[in-house]
């Protein structure tokens, strides 16, 4: 009795011990499973949300991605979600994001309003012998969504409190802006930057300041909105940190103690040491590769304004960056995104003979400092896509004229002319073509009225998420394989 008591110990004992084995094992394994940090962001109303709930949702339900290499070539054996490595950070609301667009009727996933992150773990054959031999290989793509208006601030880091103001009140009072910006720049003309520092004041000033970017946003340009946070508060609202505004100064480096100015110029250093830094630290400068998201399109259809505002938070954005190749000298001078791509979203919106003149357009725009980019060793990339395609393209006949249109049905109150859309009823719609020349494209856009395309919002299509389903749906999308295969192809060698 007692020898069989003693099997059976040693049985159990030997049992947990494969079984702490195992978990160390498997721990082990995930700690040497390579990484890469995508960070996904973009300017307003270009559509992160919906990028990575579609790459998720095609990666993980084996969707149709004929070029990206890795599953053209058929080694990408699944993909599924683990838990994110970050316990500190937000999850990314992919299952929330997946209903909205199985509602009946489907609406768009609300936009990005904070940090959030997504672990997804592709399992791959590798093309490399030795890997092979190996066994199944693994890599973690970490997603980091963020917003744009964060991207935006990094900047202010290099700046002092004078530059700061200097900057924001050249562009307040520019042609395109001054309208929006009276009644702030009315308050500072009346208000003595040498004055003793005041709450009240602070904070009547900060709102007048707040107004006026949030309408420069409003008037649909792609705007150079810092500080990013007044857009997007968040647990910040009404704290002193986002209670400060530009004001003109005569002397930045003798202001007098307790005053006014010298109260925002202390609350502008506290914004750049408690949110801008530690974004950057803990955040931004831990990603390998960047996906930037523009709404070129929209941007066109406005007009001249607009052109301008996208070439002032391009330059902007690509300020913030710091591409170059990974190398041992990163572990001593930090990581460096090692790939940047700009993409144009709602290619979806034009016939497919626009799409290369719309990656066109942004190639040129970003052109200059792509150049310096490419210098320093990183991979940059431009191109047109869509996460989430809302159309289809058709073909009518007008007037014995053959016209590339577009299929889909626009959202409730969306208007072309006269037309006032219902969001039940499909409808061809004609966006008109963009010139083969992106410099032309731009000059038009320069001097067009706003709405001088025939663009209207789409609803999303809806997409069946039937569990039992034998085979999960993926989402249609335009060229998001092209660029899964820029930014991770190599890892999946």
């Amino acid at each position: 009795m007692c020898g069989a008591l003693a099997e059976q110990s040693y049985a159990d004992l030997l049992k947990s011990a494969q079984t702490l084995l195992g978990q160390y094992q498997s721990r082990l394994g995930d700690f040497l499973t390579p990484s890469v940090r995508l960070g996904v962001t973009g300017l307003a109303r270009s559509g992160k949300t919906v990028f990575i709930t579609s790459l998720v949702r095609n990666l993980v339900s084996g969707g149709r991605l004929p070029f990206f290499s890795a599953d053209a070539q058929g080694r990408i054996v699944r993909a599924y979600l683990e838990p994110q490595p970050d316990d500190s950070v937000p999850r990314f609301d992919y299952e929330s994001h997946c209903a909205d667009l199985s509602a009946n009727p489907p609406v768009w996933p609300d936009s990005t309003r904070r940090i959030s992150e997504l672990r997804v773990t592709i399992e791959y054959r590798s093309d490399l012998a030795w890997k092979r031999a190996l066994g199944m290989s693994k890599l973690h793509l970490d997603i980091v969504d963020y917003p744009g208006e964060w991207l935006i601030d990094l900047p202010l880091l290099t700046q002092d409190y004078d530059a700061f103001s200097r900057e924001a009140l050249n562009l307040a009072v520019a042609p395109d802006r001054a309208g929006l910006a009276k009644p702030w720049l009315d308050f500072l003309a009346g208000t003595d930057p040498a004055a003793s520092e005041d709450e009240q004041i602070a904070m009547i000033g900060t709102r007048l300041f707040t107004t006026y970017l949030n309408d420069v946003r409003a008037s649909g340009a792609q705007a150079t909105l810092a500080p990013g946070r007044f857009l997007l508060p968040g647990d910040l609202e009404g704290s002193p940190l986002l209670t400060f505004f530009p004001m003109p100064l005569a002397s930045a480096s003798n202001l007098p103690r307790g005053s006014l100015a010298a109260m925002m110029a202390r609350r502008f250093e506290s914004y750049k040491a408690q949110v801008v830094r530690p974004f950057f630290e803990q955040h931004f400068a831990r990603l390998d590769r960047q996906i930037v998201l523009i709404d070129v399109l929209g941007a066109l259809d406005q007009g001249t304004s607009a052109v301008s505002e996208l070439e002032r938070a391009l330059q902007s954005v690509l300020s913030a960056f710091r591409p170059g190749a990974n190398s041992w000298m990163s572990l001593i001078l930090g990581k460096r995104i090692e790939k940047v791509l700009f993409a144009a979203t709602k290619a979806d919106h034009l016939p497919a003979s626009s799409h290369d003149r719309l990656a066109a357009i942004l190639k040129l725009v970003v052109e200059r400092t792509k150049q310096r980019a490419q210098n320093e060793g990183a991979g940059v990339e431009t191109m047109a896509l869509s996460a989430l395609r809302a159309t289809r393209e058709t073909t009518v006949t007008v007037k014995n004229e053959t016209l590339p249109c577009l299929r889909g049905t626009p959202l409730p109150g969306e208007r072309i002319g006269n037309t006032i859309f219902d969001g039940a009823t499909e409808a061809a719609i004609f966006p008109g073509d963009l010139t083969a020349d992106p410099v032309a494209a731009l000059d038009a856009a320069r001097t067009s009225s706003p709405g001088s395309l025939s663009l209207v919002r789409f609803r999303p299509p809806r997409i069946d998420l039937n569990p039992q389903a034998v085979k999960p749906v993926a989402l249609p999308h335009i060229r998001l394989d092209r660029a899964l295969d820029f930014l991770i192809a190599d890892d999946l060698a």
